[in-house]
């Protein structure tokens, strides 16, 4: 039971929090309970075979299915967890993270008893979010992370974060209606809760309606949107992130944008693959502008947190046009993208929050010199905005070289045209994340602040250095990444090449790729 014993971890740490006054024992459960999450998950990853793994089925390792709730003869939801390449990868990365953010929050002084408790209950949102093979259990914990981040950006936010906070529960929420929406009629059509059933029965689901699969597959898109955030579902993200604490924007950007691309790729894509090769100029279009515009609006900006937070929307689009053009190469840097981008974009958090804390304004225009005054910062700030850059031999440049090769090579019609326009996304990237350092960093110092800047604390420095270690193996030898996750993406494509041996499309009209996926798989059966 190490999957559940994984979500809810740090559930168990909320009552002990209650159990004492003493502020430091309250920092302390807070960040031992995180600190026992993340080992765990990377004992998950240790004791993975991803080469031995079907979701559910006979080569499942840690999965299982139990009955939850039933109600009468038909009406059954089981408790069910399981994990593939895909997820196990994302757990980690929350683990991690979780630890990390976990670390940086002892610099919280509000109500620390009520900020872990609400931290914890974040955590094991994510966590059962991530391994939920239940269409019910799925939603439960998708909709578990929307209070304690609405009460941890309300409370613990910035000056605007009640405003904040209320903009990022109304878009979750339609979000989660459109979700919730589609859910039930795949339920009352196949009768069945079960995420890899649903997969293996998608043809069943409204056969022979495509009106219906595009409209249900929409909703799930837009709902799974809302959270990536994809343009133009994103205007909640840049103000969430302004006024949410260093933390909080750490599993924001970290964490809960991937969430979106999850569920793309666990639900959304598999369920509606015939949809998802007749949708694919919209989508690669909607990637692409993302990509573009994210870029473009972080150039505009003077508030350092919201530059960062813009170019989320930015790396974020490459995802969806890894996805969209489903090939091995494109999907798997759609994955690796969103993990090195949970590494970078934390890393850039909490570089801004360092300087934050001191400065108390993120005003670029009024920084300057900070290579001189603090060497041991910049240092680990290049790392964090080369990386995201694109930088060869950082995690990044890796992600999104495989997404451009892999979306360059599919045959979907104007591949090649969506591929080279998202490349203006790299010179874009390229010239905000200078710019930005430009401003901050070289140069003499524009005003002498307050009090001297300090260099990297301890604690700052356990947070940071671990990603950005990081974020240096994986963009030198991404092959565990990789390893991991490939296995999974293989399996993830056969519902594509299962819609087309159904008869469902005449061959002729197929791309010649997925032409070839089919007769592969008629060659395999005779």
């Amino acid at each position: 039971m190490l999957l559940t014993l994984l979500t809810f971890l740090p559930v168990i740490g909320i009552p002990f929090l209650f159990l004492t006054k003493d502020v430091k024992v309250q920092r302390m459960i807070g960040v031992g309970t995180s600190a026992l999450a993340m080992l765990l998950s990377f004992y998950l990853w240790w004791a993975f075979d991803p080469a031995a793994t079907t979701l559910l089925g006979e080569g499942s390792m840690f999965g299982f299915s139990h009955p939850w709730i039933s109600v009468g003869e038909s009406f059954q939801i089981n408790y069910a967890m399981d994990v593939d390449g895909v997820s196990l990868l994302l757990i980690v990365l929350t683990g991690l993270l979780g630890f990390l953010a976990a670390i940086n929050a002892m610099s919280i002084q509000k109500n620390v008893r009520g900020f872990y408790a609400m931290y914890l209950l974040l955590l094991t949102g994510m966590f059962g979010t991530f391994v939920a093979m239940d269409l019910f259990l799925f939603y439960v914990f998708w909709e578990l992370m929307l209070l304690p981040m609405y009460f941890l950006i309300g409370i613990w936010g910035g000056p605007k974060r009640e405003f904040a906070a209320i903009k990022f529960f109304l878009y979750t929420m339609v979000g989660s209606v459109l979700l919730l929406g589609a859910f039930l009629a795949v339920y009352f059509q196949l009768d069945t809760f079960s995420i890899p059933e649903i997969i293996a029965r998608q043809s069943e689901i409204f056969a022979g309606n495509g009106a219906l699969r595009m409209t249900l597959f929409v909703a799930l898109f837009i709902g799974f949107a809302v959270k990536v955030p994809v343009f133009p579902f994103h205007t909640w993200l840049p103000l969430a992130h302004v006024e949410a604490p260093t933390p909080i924007s750490v599993i924001l950007a970290g964490v809960l944008l991937k969430m979106g691309g999850y569920g793309m790729i666990r639900i959304a894509f598999p369920w509606f693959p015939d949809a998802v090769v007749e949708a694919w100029p919209w989508l690669a279009t909607l990637g692409i502008v993302s990509i573009i515009y994210g870029a473009a609006v972080a150039l505009a900006q003077t508030d350092w947190k919201k530059l960062v937070a813009y170019s989320s929307v930015s790396h974020m689009g490459y995802v969806i046009l890894g996805l969209a053009a489903m090939t091995p190469e494109s999907i798997n840097g759609a994955v690796l993208q969103m993990f090195s981008h949970g590494l970078l974009s934390a890393m850039m958090f909490l570089c801004v929050g360092v300087i934050y804390e001191q400065a108390h304004h993120r005003d670029l225009n009024r920084f300057s010199g900070l290579l001189k005054l603090l060497p041991r910062y910049t240092f680990v700030a290049m790392i964090a905005f080369f990386g995201s850059l694109g930088l060869p031999g950082m995690s990044g440049f890796i992600a999104e070289m495989f997404v451009f090769f892999g979306a360059f090579k599919s045959d979907l019609p104007n591949a090649k045209m969506f591929t080279i326009v998202g490349t203006i996304g790299i010179v874009l990237g390229a010239v905000y994340i200078l710019v930005m350092i430009q401003k901050v960093f070289l140069g003499t110092p524009r005003e002498k602040p307050l009090h001297p800047y300090k260099d990297l604390s301890l604690r700052e420095g356990i947070t940071l250095w671990p990603l950005a270690v990081l974020a240096l193996f994986f963009g030198i030898y991404p092959r565990p990444a990789i390893d991991l996750v490939d296995p999974a993406i293989t399996e993830w494509r056969k519902p594509f090449v299962a819609e087309i041996v159904s008869g469902d499309h005449e061959t002729g009209a197929l791309p010649p790729g997925l032409i070839d996926a089919v007769d592969a798989a008629r060659d395999e059966e005779r």
